[in-house]
Protein backbone atom coordinates (compact mmCIF):
# COMPACT_ATOMS: atom_id res chain seq x y z
CA UNK A 1 0.00 0.00 0.00
CA UNK A 2 2.78 2.39 0.96
CA UNK A 3 4.63 1.60 -2.27
CA UNK A 4 1.54 2.38 -4.33
CA UNK A 5 1.12 5.69 -2.56
CA UNK A 6 4.75 6.59 -3.10
CA UNK A 7 4.47 5.76 -6.81
CA UNK A 8 1.31 7.84 -7.11
CA UNK A 9 2.96 10.76 -5.39
CA UNK A 10 5.98 10.49 -7.71
CA UNK A 11 3.75 10.52 -10.79
CA UNK A 12 1.82 13.46 -9.39
CA UNK A 13 5.06 15.35 -8.74
CA UNK A 14 6.23 14.66 -12.31
CA UNK A 15 2.95 15.87 -13.78
CA UNK A 16 3.08 18.97 -11.61
CA UNK A 17 6.61 19.70 -12.76
CA UNK A 18 5.61 19.34 -16.42
CA UNK A 19 2.60 21.63 -15.92
CA UNK A 20 4.81 24.18 -14.19
CA UNK A 21 7.36 24.01 -17.03
CA UNK A 22 4.66 24.48 -19.69
CA UNK A 23 3.16 27.38 -17.74
CA UNK A 24 6.60 29.00 -17.38
CA UNK A 25 7.29 28.68 -21.12
CA UNK A 26 3.84 30.12 -21.88
CA UNK A 27 4.49 33.10 -19.61
CA UNK A 28 7.94 33.64 -21.15
CA UNK A 29 6.49 33.61 -24.66
CA UNK A 30 3.74 35.98 -23.62
CA UNK A 31 6.29 38.40 -22.21
CA UNK A 32 8.32 38.28 -25.42
CA UNK A 33 5.23 39.02 -27.49
CA UNK A 34 5.22 35.96 -29.78
CA UNK A 35 3.67 36.96 -33.14
CA UNK A 36 0.39 35.74 -34.53
CA UNK A 37 0.32 32.86 -36.99
CA UNK A 38 0.01 35.29 -39.90
CA UNK A 39 2.93 37.38 -38.71
CA UNK A 40 5.01 34.26 -38.10
CA UNK A 41 4.29 33.04 -41.65
CA UNK A 42 5.25 36.44 -43.07
CA UNK A 43 8.47 36.44 -41.08
CA UNK A 44 9.37 32.91 -42.21
CA UNK A 45 8.87 33.77 -45.90
CA UNK A 46 10.81 37.02 -45.71
CA UNK A 47 13.60 35.42 -43.68
CA UNK A 48 13.93 32.55 -46.17
CA UNK A 49 13.86 34.98 -49.10
CA UNK A 50 16.62 37.01 -47.47
CA UNK A 51 18.79 33.91 -47.08
CA UNK A 52 18.33 33.16 -50.79
CA UNK A 53 18.89 36.77 -51.86
CA UNK A 54 22.41 37.07 -50.43
CA UNK A 55 24.05 34.53 -52.79
CA UNK A 56 21.88 35.54 -55.76
CA UNK A 57 23.07 39.15 -55.42
CA UNK A 58 26.57 37.91 -56.34
CA UNK A 59 25.35 36.70 -59.76
CA UNK A 60 24.36 33.31 -61.16
CA UNK A 61 27.03 30.63 -60.78
CA UNK A 62 27.33 27.11 -59.43
CA UNK A 63 28.54 28.48 -56.10
CA UNK A 64 25.70 30.99 -55.67
CA UNK A 65 23.09 28.49 -56.93
CA UNK A 66 24.29 25.87 -54.43
CA UNK A 67 23.90 28.35 -51.57
CA UNK A 68 20.45 29.57 -52.67
CA UNK A 69 18.74 26.39 -53.87
CA UNK A 70 17.65 25.04 -50.46
CA UNK A 71 16.01 28.34 -49.51
CA UNK A 72 14.34 28.70 -52.91
CA UNK A 73 12.90 25.19 -52.62
CA UNK A 74 11.44 26.15 -49.23
CA UNK A 75 9.74 29.14 -50.87
CA UNK A 76 8.31 27.05 -53.72
CA UNK A 77 7.35 24.04 -51.57
CA UNK A 78 8.23 21.46 -54.23
CA UNK A 79 9.53 17.89 -53.73
CA UNK A 80 12.56 18.95 -55.76
CA UNK A 81 13.91 22.16 -57.24
CA UNK A 82 16.73 22.86 -59.68
CA UNK A 83 18.48 25.99 -60.95
CA UNK A 84 19.36 25.39 -64.58
CA UNK A 85 20.97 27.44 -67.33
CA UNK A 86 20.94 26.48 -71.01
CA UNK A 87 23.90 24.15 -70.55
CA UNK A 88 23.70 22.37 -67.19
CA UNK A 89 22.01 21.96 -63.84
CA UNK A 90 23.80 24.43 -61.57
CA UNK A 91 22.21 23.15 -58.35
CA UNK A 92 19.44 20.74 -57.34
CA UNK A 93 17.79 20.09 -53.99
CA UNK A 94 15.42 17.18 -53.40
CA UNK A 95 14.16 14.84 -56.08
CA UNK A 96 14.95 14.82 -59.79
CA UNK A 97 18.70 14.24 -59.99
CA UNK A 98 18.41 11.44 -62.58
CA UNK A 99 16.25 13.72 -64.78
CA UNK A 100 19.03 16.32 -65.15
CA UNK A 101 19.37 15.95 -68.92
CA UNK A 102 15.60 16.34 -69.41
CA UNK A 103 15.50 19.36 -67.11
CA UNK A 104 18.31 21.04 -69.05
CA UNK A 105 16.56 20.37 -72.38
CA UNK A 106 13.27 21.76 -71.06
CA UNK A 107 15.00 24.81 -69.61
CA UNK A 108 16.79 25.49 -72.89
CA UNK A 109 13.44 25.58 -74.72
CA UNK A 110 11.81 27.76 -72.08
CA UNK A 111 14.71 30.23 -72.08
CA UNK A 112 14.73 30.41 -75.87
CA UNK A 113 10.98 31.04 -75.98
CA UNK A 114 11.08 33.41 -73.01
CA UNK A 115 8.09 31.82 -71.27
CA UNK A 116 7.37 29.21 -68.62
CA UNK A 117 6.48 25.59 -69.39
CA UNK A 118 4.51 22.96 -67.48
CA UNK A 119 5.51 19.35 -68.10
CA UNK A 120 2.65 16.98 -67.29
CA UNK A 121 2.32 13.25 -66.90
CA UNK A 122 4.34 11.32 -69.47
CA UNK A 123 6.53 14.28 -70.47
CA UNK A 124 9.38 13.21 -68.18
CA UNK A 125 9.75 9.51 -69.11
CA UNK A 126 11.97 7.41 -66.84
CA UNK A 127 13.16 3.79 -66.88
CA UNK A 128 13.18 3.55 -63.10
CA UNK A 129 10.02 1.90 -61.79
CA UNK A 130 10.45 3.55 -58.38
CA UNK A 131 10.82 7.09 -59.80
CA UNK A 132 8.33 9.41 -58.06
CA UNK A 133 8.75 12.32 -60.51
CA UNK A 134 5.70 12.78 -62.70
CA UNK A 135 5.83 16.43 -63.84
CA UNK A 136 7.70 19.71 -63.61
CA UNK A 137 7.30 23.48 -63.88
CA UNK A 138 10.01 25.36 -65.80
CA UNK A 139 10.09 29.12 -65.13
CA UNK A 140 12.77 31.48 -66.56
CA UNK A 141 14.33 33.78 -63.95
CA UNK A 142 13.59 36.91 -65.96
CA UNK A 143 14.77 40.36 -64.94
CA UNK A 144 13.00 43.68 -65.60
CA UNK A 145 14.45 43.81 -69.13
CA UNK A 146 13.11 40.34 -69.97
CA UNK A 147 16.50 38.64 -70.11
CA UNK A 148 16.93 35.40 -68.14
CA UNK A 149 20.31 33.83 -67.34
CA UNK A 150 18.67 30.63 -66.11
CA UNK A 151 15.47 28.95 -65.00
CA UNK A 152 13.90 27.45 -61.90
CA UNK A 153 12.59 23.91 -62.40
CA UNK A 154 10.22 22.52 -59.77
CA UNK A 155 9.52 18.78 -59.99
CA UNK A 156 6.24 17.25 -58.82
CA UNK A 157 5.04 13.81 -57.77
CA UNK A 158 1.94 14.22 -59.91
CA UNK A 159 0.51 16.57 -62.50
CA UNK A 160 1.78 20.01 -61.28
CA UNK A 161 -1.01 21.68 -59.33
CA UNK A 162 -1.94 25.35 -59.97
CA UNK A 163 -0.50 26.31 -56.57
CA UNK A 164 2.90 24.85 -57.42
CA UNK A 165 2.86 26.49 -60.84
CA UNK A 166 2.09 29.93 -59.39
CA UNK A 167 4.62 29.58 -56.57
CA UNK A 168 7.36 28.60 -59.05
CA UNK A 169 6.55 31.49 -61.40
CA UNK A 170 6.58 34.10 -58.63
CA UNK A 171 9.77 32.73 -57.05
CA UNK A 172 11.49 32.67 -60.44
CA UNK A 173 10.43 36.28 -61.11
CA UNK A 174 11.76 37.34 -57.69
CA UNK A 175 15.04 35.46 -58.21
CA UNK A 176 15.41 37.12 -61.62
CA UNK A 177 15.09 40.53 -59.97
CA UNK A 178 17.87 39.63 -57.52
CA UNK A 179 20.12 38.56 -60.39
CA UNK A 180 19.34 41.82 -62.21
CA UNK A 181 20.36 43.75 -59.10
CA UNK A 182 23.61 41.77 -59.04
CA UNK A 183 24.27 42.79 -62.63
CA UNK A 184 23.48 46.41 -61.74
CA UNK A 185 25.93 46.28 -58.82
CA UNK A 186 28.59 44.92 -61.17
CA UNK A 187 27.87 47.70 -63.69
CA UNK A 188 28.18 50.32 -60.95
CA UNK A 189 31.54 48.91 -59.90
CA UNK A 190 32.75 48.98 -63.52
CA UNK A 191 31.50 52.55 -63.88
CA UNK A 192 33.26 53.61 -60.68
CA UNK A 193 36.52 52.11 -61.95
CA UNK A 194 36.05 53.87 -65.29
CA UNK A 195 35.47 57.17 -63.50
CA UNK A 196 38.66 56.73 -61.48
CA UNK A 197 40.52 56.00 -64.72
CA UNK A 198 39.08 59.24 -66.13
CA UNK A 199 40.45 61.15 -63.14
CA UNK A 200 43.85 59.53 -63.60
CA UNK A 201 43.82 60.49 -67.26
CA UNK A 202 43.00 64.07 -66.21
CA UNK A 203 45.92 64.15 -63.77
CA UNK A 204 48.35 63.03 -66.40
CA UNK A 205 48.29 65.79 -69.06
CA UNK A 206 48.19 69.06 -67.14
CA UNK A 207 49.91 68.17 -63.87
CA UNK A 208 52.80 65.94 -64.91
CA UNK A 209 54.21 68.53 -67.33
CA UNK A 210 53.98 71.36 -64.79
CA UNK A 211 55.49 69.21 -62.03
CA UNK A 212 58.45 68.14 -64.13
CA UNK A 213 59.00 71.71 -65.29
CA UNK A 214 59.06 72.90 -61.68
CA UNK A 215 61.51 70.15 -60.72
CA UNK A 216 63.74 70.96 -63.70
CA UNK A 217 64.02 74.56 -62.57
CA UNK A 218 65.78 73.42 -59.37
CA UNK A 219 68.12 70.83 -60.84
CA UNK A 220 71.06 73.24 -61.17
CA UNK A 221 70.27 75.88 -58.55
CA UNK A 222 69.12 73.59 -55.72
CA UNK A 223 69.77 69.89 -56.45
CA UNK A 224 68.65 68.76 -52.98
CA UNK A 225 65.29 70.51 -53.43
CA UNK A 226 64.95 68.93 -56.87
CA UNK A 227 65.62 65.49 -55.35
CA UNK A 228 62.97 66.02 -52.65
CA UNK A 229 60.43 67.14 -55.24
CA UNK A 230 61.15 64.08 -57.41
CA UNK A 231 60.48 61.82 -54.42
CA UNK A 232 57.24 63.67 -53.61
CA UNK A 233 56.17 63.43 -57.24
CA UNK A 234 56.95 59.69 -57.31
CA UNK A 235 54.87 59.05 -54.16
CA UNK A 236 52.03 61.19 -55.47
CA UNK A 237 51.84 59.29 -58.78
CA UNK A 238 52.19 55.93 -57.01
CA UNK A 239 49.13 56.72 -54.90
CA UNK A 240 47.14 58.20 -57.79
CA UNK A 241 47.75 55.27 -60.11
CA UNK A 242 47.49 52.45 -57.58
CA UNK A 243 45.53 49.45 -58.84
CA UNK A 244 43.99 48.14 -55.60
CA UNK A 245 40.98 49.42 -53.70
CA UNK A 246 38.05 51.64 -54.66
CA UNK A 247 38.19 53.39 -51.29
CA UNK A 248 40.78 55.05 -49.10
CA UNK A 249 40.91 56.87 -45.79
CA UNK A 250 40.83 60.61 -45.26
CA UNK A 251 44.34 60.37 -43.79
CA UNK A 252 45.70 58.73 -46.97
CA UNK A 253 43.94 61.25 -49.22
CA UNK A 254 45.32 64.17 -47.19
CA UNK A 255 48.81 62.69 -47.37
CA UNK A 256 48.58 62.60 -51.17
CA UNK A 257 47.20 66.15 -51.22
CA UNK A 258 50.16 67.33 -49.14
CA UNK A 259 52.53 65.93 -51.78
CA UNK A 260 50.52 67.60 -54.53
CA UNK A 261 50.63 70.97 -52.77
CA UNK A 262 54.37 70.60 -52.10
CA UNK A 263 54.95 70.34 -55.84
CA UNK A 264 52.55 73.19 -56.61
CA UNK A 265 54.27 75.44 -54.06
CA UNK A 266 57.50 74.80 -55.96
CA UNK A 267 55.77 76.37 -58.97
CA UNK A 268 53.92 79.24 -57.29
CA UNK A 269 56.30 80.00 -54.43
CA UNK A 270 54.85 82.26 -51.73
CA UNK A 271 51.82 83.02 -53.91
CA UNK A 272 50.24 79.75 -52.78
CA UNK A 273 49.24 79.61 -49.10
CA UNK A 274 47.59 76.57 -47.50
CA UNK A 275 45.51 76.32 -44.32
CA UNK A 276 44.58 72.94 -42.85
CA UNK A 277 42.05 72.36 -40.06
CA UNK A 278 41.55 68.63 -39.59
CA UNK A 279 39.86 66.96 -36.60
CA UNK A 280 42.03 63.94 -35.63
CA UNK A 281 39.00 61.73 -34.97
CA UNK A 282 37.90 61.82 -38.65
CA UNK A 283 41.26 60.76 -40.14
CA UNK A 284 40.22 57.05 -40.33
CA UNK A 285 36.94 57.85 -42.15
CA UNK A 286 36.62 55.94 -45.41
CA UNK A 287 35.78 57.71 -48.67
CA UNK A 288 35.97 56.98 -52.40
CA UNK A 289 39.49 56.94 -53.79
CA UNK A 290 40.58 60.28 -55.34
CA UNK A 291 37.48 62.21 -54.30
CA UNK A 292 39.21 65.00 -52.36
CA UNK A 293 42.40 65.60 -54.36
CA UNK A 294 40.50 66.79 -57.51
CA UNK A 295 38.77 69.46 -55.41
CA UNK A 296 42.11 70.82 -54.20
CA UNK A 297 43.51 70.66 -57.70
CA UNK A 298 40.46 72.53 -59.00
CA UNK A 299 40.99 75.25 -56.36
CA UNK A 300 44.63 75.74 -57.39
CA UNK A 301 44.13 75.40 -61.12
CA UNK A 302 40.94 77.40 -61.63
CA UNK A 303 40.89 79.62 -58.56
CA UNK A 304 44.41 80.73 -57.67
CA UNK A 305 46.49 80.33 -60.83
CA UNK A 306 44.49 83.16 -62.44
CA UNK A 307 44.59 85.42 -59.38
CA UNK A 308 47.33 88.04 -59.09
CA UNK A 309 49.17 88.06 -55.80
CA UNK A 310 48.81 85.66 -52.90
CA UNK A 311 46.02 83.06 -52.80
CA UNK A 312 44.84 80.80 -49.99
CA UNK A 313 43.52 77.22 -50.17
CA UNK A 314 41.73 76.09 -47.01
CA UNK A 315 40.97 72.44 -46.29
CA UNK A 316 38.75 71.62 -43.32
CA UNK A 317 37.47 68.27 -42.05
CA UNK A 318 35.35 68.23 -38.91
CA UNK A 319 33.44 65.71 -36.86
CA UNK A 320 29.67 66.03 -37.22
CA UNK A 321 28.24 63.14 -35.25
CA UNK A 322 27.55 60.27 -37.64
CA UNK A 323 29.15 62.21 -40.52
CA UNK A 324 32.41 63.88 -41.48
CA UNK A 325 32.03 67.31 -43.08
CA UNK A 326 34.80 68.32 -45.49
CA UNK A 327 35.28 71.67 -47.27
CA UNK A 328 37.84 72.87 -49.78
CA UNK A 329 37.81 76.66 -50.19
CA UNK A 330 39.90 79.15 -52.13
CA UNK A 331 39.88 82.95 -52.26
CA UNK A 332 40.60 82.99 -55.98
CA UNK A 333 38.82 84.56 -58.92
CA UNK A 334 35.63 82.49 -58.55
CA UNK A 335 33.17 82.23 -61.41
CA UNK A 336 29.58 82.78 -62.49
CA UNK A 337 27.51 79.90 -61.03
CA UNK A 338 25.67 79.50 -64.36
CA UNK A 339 28.99 79.03 -66.13
CA UNK A 340 30.01 76.45 -63.54
CA UNK A 341 26.79 74.46 -64.02
CA UNK A 342 27.26 74.51 -67.80
CA UNK A 343 30.90 73.47 -67.44
CA UNK A 344 30.07 70.54 -65.16
CA UNK A 345 27.32 69.38 -67.52
CA UNK A 346 29.73 69.55 -70.44
CA UNK A 347 32.34 67.64 -68.44
CA UNK A 348 29.86 64.87 -67.68
CA UNK A 349 29.18 64.46 -71.42
CA UNK A 350 32.64 64.88 -72.89
CA UNK A 351 35.20 64.43 -70.08
CA UNK A 352 37.17 67.21 -71.77
CA UNK A 353 36.38 70.16 -69.54
CA UNK A 354 38.57 71.16 -66.63
CA UNK A 355 35.58 70.58 -64.34
CA UNK A 356 35.45 66.84 -65.03
CA UNK A 357 36.86 66.37 -61.50
CA UNK A 358 33.87 68.03 -59.82
CA UNK A 359 31.36 66.08 -61.91
CA UNK A 360 33.20 62.82 -61.36
CA UNK A 361 33.48 63.23 -57.58
CA UNK A 362 29.83 64.27 -57.27
CA UNK A 363 28.63 61.22 -59.20
CA UNK A 364 30.77 58.80 -57.21
CA UNK A 365 29.68 60.22 -53.84
CA UNK A 366 26.03 59.91 -54.83
CA UNK A 367 26.55 56.39 -56.20
CA UNK A 368 28.18 55.13 -52.98
CA UNK A 369 26.37 57.07 -50.25
CA UNK A 370 23.11 58.26 -51.86
CA UNK A 371 21.89 61.41 -53.61
CA UNK A 372 21.85 63.41 -50.38
CA UNK A 373 25.65 63.18 -50.22
CA UNK A 374 26.54 65.02 -53.43
CA UNK A 375 28.86 68.03 -53.65
CA UNK A 376 27.70 71.51 -52.70
CA UNK A 377 29.50 74.29 -54.61
CA UNK A 378 29.34 77.97 -53.60
CA UNK A 379 31.02 80.47 -55.91
CA UNK A 380 30.72 83.88 -57.52
CA UNK A 381 32.80 86.19 -59.68
CA UNK A 382 35.63 87.55 -57.55
CA UNK A 383 34.33 85.72 -54.46
CA UNK A 384 36.36 82.51 -54.60
CA UNK A 385 34.92 79.00 -54.50
CA UNK A 386 33.88 76.71 -51.66
CA UNK A 387 33.16 73.02 -52.25
CA UNK A 388 31.59 71.00 -49.45
CA UNK A 389 30.91 67.30 -49.01
CA UNK A 390 29.40 65.10 -46.31
CA UNK A 391 30.69 61.58 -45.77
CA UNK A 392 29.14 59.00 -43.41
CA UNK A 393 31.65 57.85 -40.82
CA UNK A 394 30.51 54.27 -41.25
CA UNK A 395 28.96 52.82 -44.39
CA UNK A 396 28.59 49.14 -45.41
CA UNK A 397 29.75 49.83 -48.99
CA UNK A 398 33.08 51.32 -47.92
CA UNK A 399 35.99 48.89 -47.62
CA UNK A 400 39.34 50.61 -47.29
CA UNK A 401 42.53 48.80 -48.20
CA UNK A 402 45.09 48.12 -45.47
Amino acid sequence: MGANVSAALAVLALVSALVAAVWAVARLRARRGIATATQRATYDVLHTAGLAADPLRTGLSQASAAKAIRHLRALVGAPGLAIVDDEAVLALDGRGTHHSAQLVAASRKALAAGRSTVLGLGELPCDRVDCPVRGAVVAPMSGPDGSAPGALVAVADDQPAPGLVQATLETARWAGAQLALAELDSSREMLARAEVRALRAQISPHFVYNALSAIASFVRTDPERARELILEFAEFTRYSFRSHGDFTTLAEELRSIDRYLTIERARFGDRLQVRLQIAPEVLPVGLPFLCLQPLVENAVRHGLSRKPGVGMVSIEARDAGAECHITVEDDGVGMDPAVLVAGVAEAADSHESGHVGLSNVDERLRSVFGDQFGLVVETGLGAGTKVSMRVPKFHPAVRTSP
